[in-house]
Parts: C-alpha cells; sequence; structure tokens
C-alpha cells in the first residue's frame, strides 16, 4: 500500500495553530480508520488522535483534547488535524497512519511533518 503523505508542519510560537494534512492511497474497505502519530526527539512514537472513515468519529489522547482537531475529507481521501494553543511538548515528528481494520493495528506510515513549537 502506497504510504500517507503528511504536509502542514512547522517552526511556531506557544499559542499558535498549525493545519496538518494526510493525503491517504489505497482501498477505502482497507480503511477503517485513520490516525495521527508523533514522536518526540529520544522519545517513542505517540497516539495523538484517529478518526474513523466512515462515520467521522473521533478520538484523542488526553493531552490534546479540547486543543486538536482531528477530520477527513472523503472526496480528497485527506485527513486533517488542527492543532491550535500548540507548546512546546507538542514538538515532534507527526505521522498519519492507516488502520485497515477494527482488529489490526495501524500500518503503512508516511514520512512525517515536523512540528516545533518554541517557548
Amino acid at each position: 500500500q502506497v504510504p500517507p503523505v503528511e504536509a502542514g508542519g512547522g517552526l511556531v510560537k506557544t499559542g499558535d495553530s498549525l493545519r496538518l494534512s494526510c493525503v491517504i492511497s489505497g482501498p477505502t474497505d482497507r480503511r477503517f480508520a485513520v490516525g495521527w502519530f508523533r514522536q518526540a526527539s529520544g522519545k517513542g512514537r505517540q497516539f495523538v488522535a484517529s478518526v474513523e472513515w466512515s462515520d467521522g468519529s473521533p478520538y484523542y489522547t488526553t493531552s490534546v483534547k479540547g486543543r486538536f482537531t482531528i477530520s477527513r475529507d472523503n472526496s480528497k481521501n485527506t485527513v486533517f488535524l488542527q492543532m491550535n494553543d500548540l507548546k512546546p511538548e507538542d514538538t515532534a515528528v507527526y505521522s498519519c497512519a492507516v488502520q485497515p481494520t477494527p482488529t489490526e493495528a495501524f500500518a503503512s506510515w508516511g514520512q512525517g511533518t515536523q512540528v516545533t513549537v518554541s517557548a
């Protein structure tokens, strides 16, 4: 499967906003959900948010609830992550991945996009 392609990262200041995008290829019948993950330097990969492709149901890790919003545009095969009120601890490489079915793990990872939040 062709990996997703992320875009939208950058260098911002505390309190700023960014909107990440993730363009997905491949069949929609192997696309139960799309998730955003992040990996800070020297740390493991962390789940950020996911959205179910069929009905748009979102899920968030606690630390981003109320600040980040995940959405999808089915017609464009794109998932967005709107990040508001960014904090230095949000600094990481953000990647998206596809969960093919409810019982499979997220796979087909993109290259990622760097988000850096300065104090």
